[in-house]
C-alpha cells in the first residue's frame, strides 16, 4: 500500500491495519492487481503489479519520477514466505505478472529493483521487496534512469 499513497505521512497514518483494510477494499472493487503463488494449498509468495498511475508514490519520489508513464504498468513489490526465499519464486511471479500484462495490452512494464548495499553487499533478502535487479534483467528489462543510487528503474517493451 505504501506505493498507493503520495507520502510518508500519509504511510504513517494509514500503515498496518488500515493499510490491510485499504487493500482488501481495492481488491473487491477488482483495481488490485497480482498474482499468487501456492505450494499446496499454502499461499508462499506474490506480485502486485499495476498502472502505474495507481501508485502515487512514484510521481514524488526523485528516483523514478518520469514524464512519459501514460502507456506504463508497474511492478511494485514482491512478497515470498522467508522458507521459501531463494527458490526461484519470484522468477515464477515476475513471469505470470508479464504475461497478464501482455494479455491486458500494456506496453511497457517498469520495475524498482533492488541492487546492492552501498558497501557492495548483497541486499537481505527481507529488504528485497521490490524484487532483486538480476530478476528484472533475466526477462530483458533495462535500466532507464538511476536518479538515485541504488535505486534503478528498469522497463521492458511488450509491444
Amino acid at each position: 500500500m505504501c506505493w498507493r499513497i503520495l507520502g510518508h505521512k500519509e504511510w504513517k497514518e494509514i500503515k498496518g491495519t488500515g493499510a490491510k483494510k485499504a487493500f482488501k477494499n481495492l481488491v473487491q472493487k477488482g483495481t488490485a492487481h497480482g498474482v499468487l503463488a501456492f505450494v499446496g494449498n499454502e499461499a508462499v509468495g506474490w506480485c502486485s503489479f499495476g498502472p502505474r498511475r495507481d501508485f502515487p508514490f512514484l510521481e514524488g519520489s526523485r528516483a523514478y519520477k518520469r514524464d512519459d508513464i501514460s502507456h506504463v504498468w508497474s511492478v511494485t513489490c514482491f512478497f515470498i514466505h522467508r522458507k521459501w526465499r531463494r527458490k526461484g519464486l519470484a522468477r515464477g511471479l515476475l513471469k505470470a505478472a508479464i504475461e497478464i500484462m501482455k494479455r491486458r495490452g500494456v506496453k511497457i512494464v517498469e520495475g524498482y529493483p533492488v541492487t546492492h548495499t552501498k558497501d557492495g553487499r548483497r541486499i537481505a533478502s527481507k529488504m528485497a521487496w521490490t524484487g532483486p535487479v538480476k530478476v528484472f534483467e533475466e526477462f530483458g528489462f533495462k535500466t532507464v534512469q538511476s536518479e538515485v543510487l541504488l535505486r534503478p528503474l528498469v522497463r521492458l517493451d511488450l509491444r
